[in-house]
């Protein structure tokens, strides 16, 4: 058995004994089927805040994931424990959204609820236990993650069509944007439920192209390492809902909704009277869109060609184009514990690797690929100066959100 199938099956025991303490029943089969869940964290590999905008991004499942067991419960609720938070009981009578349960754990099972009802299904209760080794608020998409979980489980519980991966990622991103309360594009989404490394364009809404490719950056010679900076984005939904409300003000200015359907040539043209209308940082971060978006496509063709190195490069492009233009990795002048991260990162790669801000920005994580010589000791001294365990030697994990009987 290798260590991740091992680490795989504990998080399952955890998951059933939470389930025993919460429901009183056993989830091992001497009680009725148990359906078995699997959903995976994300890293952004490439294209930051590309996904809303209709851009390009690549993106990652990792080796850190939601293990749950379910079962029916002969109700009209569905009843979910989480190991380490309160459980979450939610009626299926009413599938609205509700103002009150903006931002917690209620509105995502509702979300999900009302997603999969209109796939067809009769929605019925089932009791659920889950547990989670996703740093929560970290960056990784623990929420896409809960999302994936629940769709899944309640797509197979209950009787309907089966639903492909990027229909359960819109349904997943249509839960967090009108339920939950946050305007996410689909780039967690889409890897959580596609798993593995993979190219997806979003230029299409409704049918957005993938493309996977079989690789684990250990095999070119580098760790993937993410370093938790420890200031979760929690609190910081009004910054992060500014950035694609900025962009899309620019794209408003010139007759359209995204970007990505915006003629940079008309972009340049109005520079002028952008700034002098919605002023500089719409404008700045409309630049890191297009530098951004291409930066991805280079990227991916580096990887496919097996160039590493040109890779890295363009990532330490990506990481300054963040910074200076996009600017999500700061917002306050007395606390910049992303960048005080991204330049401890940088005095131990000495040159080498790469390093730069990692998902929405703000709080949660950066990304680092460091050379495999080098891993031990940049773990080392990351924790040191973050706290022990910050920083993680991370892999990509090739399965995506599933569910299955035992």
């Amino acid at each position: 058995m290798s260590n991740e199938e091992e680490v795989g099956n504990q998080k399952l025991e955890t998951a059933r004994r939470l389930f025993f303490q919460e429901f009183g029943r056993e989830a091992d089969g001497t009680q009725g089927r148990v359906l078995l869940v699997h959903a995976p964290g994300r890293s952004e590999i490439a294209g930051n805040h590309t996904d809303h905008e209709g851009g390009q991004v690549i993106a990652g499942a990792l080796d850190v994931s939601i293990e749950g067991v379910a079962m029916p419960n002969g109700t009209g609720a569905v009843r979910l424990a989480s190991q380490g938070y309160p459980s979450v009981e939610v009626s299926l009578d009413d599938l609205a959204p509700r103002d009150d349960q903006r931002n917690t754990t209620a509105a995502l099972v509702r979300g999900m609820a009302s997603e999969l009802a209109a796939t067809g299904r009769t929605p019925q209760g089932f009791d659920m236990a889950i547990t989670c080794d996703i740093p929560a608020g970290g960056g990784l998409s623990s929420s896409a993650a809960v999302e994936a979980a629940i769709g899944r489980a309640m797509e197979t519980l209950w009787e309907g069509p089966a639903v492909e991966p990027m229909d359960l990622a819109r349904m997943s991103q249509r839960t967090e944007n009108v339920h939950f309360g946050k305007p996410c594009g689909l780039m967690d989404q889409a890897s959580v439920c596609l798993g593995g490394l993979a190219h997806i364009d979003f230029r299409d809404p409704d049918d957005p192209k993938a493309q996977k490719l079989d690789l684990d950056f250990d095999s070119r010679g580098y760790a993937l390492c993410l370093v938790d900076v420890h200031a979760s984005h929690a609190d910081l939904t009004d910054q992060y809902a500014a950035i694609p409300a900025e962009m899309q003000a620019v794209a408003a200015r010139l007759g359209h909704t995204r970007l990505s359907d915006v003629d940079p040539d008309a972009f340049d043209q109005a520079v002028p009277q952008l700034r002098q209308q919605l002023g500089d940082r719409p404008v700045l971060r409309a630049l890191h869109y297009w530098r951004e978006n291409q930066l991805v496509q280079q990227r991916w063709d580096a990887l496919q060609a097996g160039d590493i190195d040109r890779f890295l490069d363009l990532t330490r492009a990506s990481g300054a184009s963040s910074a200076m233009f996009l600017q999500n990795v700061s917002c306050d002048t007395q606390s910049q514990p992303a960048m005080v991260a991204l330049g401890l990162a940088e005095r131990v790669l000495d040159g080498r690797g790469a390093a730069r801000i990692h998902g929405g920005g703000f709080g949660g994580t950066i990304q680092c690929f460091v050379p495999l010589d080098l891993v031990g000791q940049f773990r080392t001294r990351m924790d040191a100066w973050l706290g022990q365990g910050s920083c993680r030697h991370y892999h990509i994990d090739p399965k995506g959100a599933y569910a299955q009987w035992q």
